[in-house]
């Protein structure tokens, strides 16, 4: 993919710049016929005989090891001053030494005379391809190489050239070395280059290649493969130059070893070697490349250092590399560990992300990401690997995408899913909670620890039958709302309306661990909505509204329940059928709320009163019953001391002292008139008349529900 390309690119060069040595190589120096030696000297391109004095200059007073030319030299020179010399030969009366002169301008001699027997490298140019109605071939080439037959049985797909600009022959001639210093158009940035390209079947060596190998003596060149039986591109690994190797390409492509930023090597400017002002230990034994950085002789290319890097730069850092074996390789099995990753990094995203919340599962993808640089990044520069990096990356993002995507389709339809089945049983806020806390819901029937609620009014059918119908549905509507809304708020799940009656549960379908102090804050809470309620409708001249609520706490079926006609999320059980038998006592107690011992155990904080041991209906173990009077902290002084008094009454009650018990609940009745108080004093009497049953208990059996 291009936008992988891309991205691998760049990661590419952040690595190559992080990573360079950064250092000047003292070994290969570049003579810049720069702006200055241009000035001084004169238009560039310089005649022949100047050249001619700079390589005799450099090799008998500097003492160089080996010179190469980043420049071409494909013509013929045209001197003038031979065109004169051969004018007055003509001349009568002109007598002058004219094969002197025509030795002294023949420049190319000259030039061809200073190369001769010396380690001089010419270069020349590759062309990719030959416009029309321009010649293939320009000069002549050196002596290649490898030969053709030298390549017999190999089969590597070098670069071919279509055509070539060579050096003047009488030049090439002279040197026995020669290298090619163009590059083919792979890339608008420079970073990898071929080492060898064909021509015709023989094969030629870069200028960076061919100046490094003379610098160390001209050793031979070899292939190395890693296939014994074939000798192919696809098994060829390395370039061998004596005891030194080059990682390449199935195309001897490599990348090139960039040292720093541009003045990585010394730079001597070619005006002070031709005038001998230059520092000769800056030049003695070195490899001398001659090149040039004047901007407008346009040997300015792009790398991954800089947008203009001086083109000879690049030659002398392959030479550098070669000398340090300071090569990256990217070797073919570099493919089979990019997938490796790929799969290893999606099977861990796919396993742990939808355990993980988003945070984690963020920290985990950047923790994926920095892991995958990392070891990118060491075996970089531990074992000089080009090991792909983006498209692990892309393939993390990808799959971070694609996970962030599903799991918020997922989640929209859990939403969805959870308003649909919750939204008419619970108010929109804990469905909003529910989603939040990503507890996995069902309507499955499950058995749960939770608390019931049964409100109804009392004399309901008394006040119905004074109102109108449309009066009694907008009573029904204004009493049932703030019951309703008492139950949202404290979390509470409506089962369901059953005319005047209201049925609540707590715990469920969010499990809630305080299932029973909701239920009885709510409760409490509904008794005093009432009473502002009963103000209202006095204002409207409708009766007053008094309600019963009857809660008990404990294991209880809950789930969507019904026929295939009709389902209802509800909960059902002997703790739900004892919610609505207390509901239904609390006419006879007296009392707003009753709650059943097991929800007294569980609450705290709130002053208490023990209503009686009862067995109601339906059940045959009896159960202590309490009437919520308040929270502790709200319970005056006064209501405090009845309700310890009470206490020692029902002590006595129970212990049939009936005489003690009857003087107390009088002095109760008489201080605090109570339905309770009376309910205590017809059974006293009763039992003074006809006492009990030895095996007396003190459970009343109810014989209503």
């Amino acid at each position: 993919m291009p936008l992988i390309d891309e991205i691998e690119e760049y990661l590419y060069d952040v690595r190559l710049r992080w990573n360079m040595p950064n250092t000047i190589d003292s070994r290969i120096v570049i003579v810049d016929v720069d702006e200055r030696s241009i000035a001084a000297e004169g238009h560039f391109p310089w005649q022949r005989d100047k050249m001619a004095k700079l390589v005799n200059i450099l090799f008998d007073e500097y003492k160089v090891r080996v010179l190469a030319f980043d420049m071409l030299f494909a013509e013929p020179e045209e001197s003038t001053a031979l065109q004169l010399i051969e004018q007055l030969r003509d001349w009568p009366g002109v007598e002058l030494p004219f094969n002197e002169l025509e030795e002294r301008w023949r420049t190319d001699r000259l030039f061809a005379d200073s190369i001769v027997a010396r380690n001089v490298v010419l270069g020349f140019v590759f062309k990719p391809f030959v416009p029309e109605r321009e010649p293939a071939e320009t000069g002549v080439l050196p002596i290649p190489t490898l030969f053709a037959d030298q390549l017999e049985g190999i089969e590597i797909p070098f670069y071919e050239g279509a055509g070539f600009t060579g050096n003047h022959e009488e030049l090439q001639n002279a040197s026995e070395f020669g290298a090619f210093f163009s590059y083919p158009r792979i890339d608008d940035v420079t970073r990898i280059t071929p080492l060898l390209e064909a021509y015709q079947g023989d094969v030629y060596e870069s200028l960076g290649l061919a100046s490094a190998r003379l610098y160390l003596g001209n050793p031979p060149l070899q292939f190395e493969f890693g296939d014994e039986e074939e000798f192919s591109g696809l098994t060829l690994e390395r370039l061998r130059l004596g005891e030194r190797s080059i990682p390449v390409d199935e195309r001897i492509q490599a990348y090139i070893p960039f040292r720093g930023p541009q003045g990585s090597f010394p730079y001597v400017s070619a005006t002070d070697v031709l005038n001998k002002r230059a520092e000769r230990a800056n030049l003695e034994d070195k490899l001398v490349m001659v090149g040039t950085s004047s901007a407008g002789l346009l040997d300015l290319r792009a790398t991954p250092v800089s947008d203009a890097y001086v083109g000879v730069e690049i030659h002398a850092n392959i030479a550098s590399g070669i000398l340090d074996q300071r090569f990256m390789s990217s070797p073919a099995y570099s493919s089979g560990i990019e997938a490796v990753q790929i799969a290893v990094n999606l099977a861990i995203m796919a396993i742990l992300i939808p355990m993980l919340s988003p945070i984690l599962a963020t920290l985990l993808i950047l923790a994926l990401a920095g892991l995958n640089m990392g070891l990118n990044f060491y075996l970089w520069n531990a074992a000089q690997l080009i090991l792909p990096i983006a498209s692990i990356l892309t393939a993390v993002g990808m799959m971070a995408f694609l996970q962030i995507t599903y799991d918020y389709f997922v989640e929209s339809r859990r939403k969805q899913r959870l308003g649909r089945m919750f939204g008419q049983y619970i108010p929109a806020e804990l469905v909003e909670e529910i989603d939040a806390s990503g507890e996995e819901l069902s309507l499955e029937g499950e058995n749960r620890e939770m608390s019931v609620l049964f409100s109804d009014v009392r004399g309901f059918t008394t006040i119905s039958e004074s109102l109108e119908p449309t009066e009694l549905t907008q009573l029904m509507n204004e009493f049932l709302t703030p019951i309703t809304r008492i139950i949202h708020v404290h979390r509470g799940t409506i089962d369901k309306y059953m005319g005047d009656a209201v049925m609540a549960f707590w715990g469920a379908p969010l499990k809630d661990e305080q299932h029973a102090t909701n239920a009885l804050e709510a409760a409490l809470d509904m008794v005093l909505a009432m009473e502002q309620v009963t103000a209202h409708f006095a204002e409207k001249g409708w009766p007053p509204i008094k309600v019963g609520i009857g809660i008990s706490s404990g294991p209880m079926n809950v789930g969507n329940m019904g026929s295939e006609f009709r389902m209802a999320y509800t909960v059902m059980g002997d703790v739900v059928n004892l919610g609505s038998r207390l509901e239904g006592q609390t006419k006879n107690y007296g009392a707003n709320i009753i709650i059943a011992q097991e929800t007294a155990a569980m609450v705290s904080g709130y002053a208490l009163r023990e209503l009686d041991l009862i067995r109601v209906k339906g059940k045959n173990v009896p159960i202590t019953i309490y009437e919520p009077l308040g929270r502790s902290d709200e319970i005056d002084e006064q209501l405090a001391n009845e309700i310890a008094l009470y206490h020692d009454a029902l002590r006595l009650y129970r212990a049939r002292a009936f005489e003690q018990a009857k003087g107390l609940f009088e002095s109760l009745e008489t201080e605090n008139p109570s339905a309770l108080y009376q309910l205590y004093l017809e059974r006293i009497n009763a039992f003074i008349a006809q006492p009990p049953q030895p095996d007396w208990d003190g459970v009343f059996v109810a014989t209503s529900k």
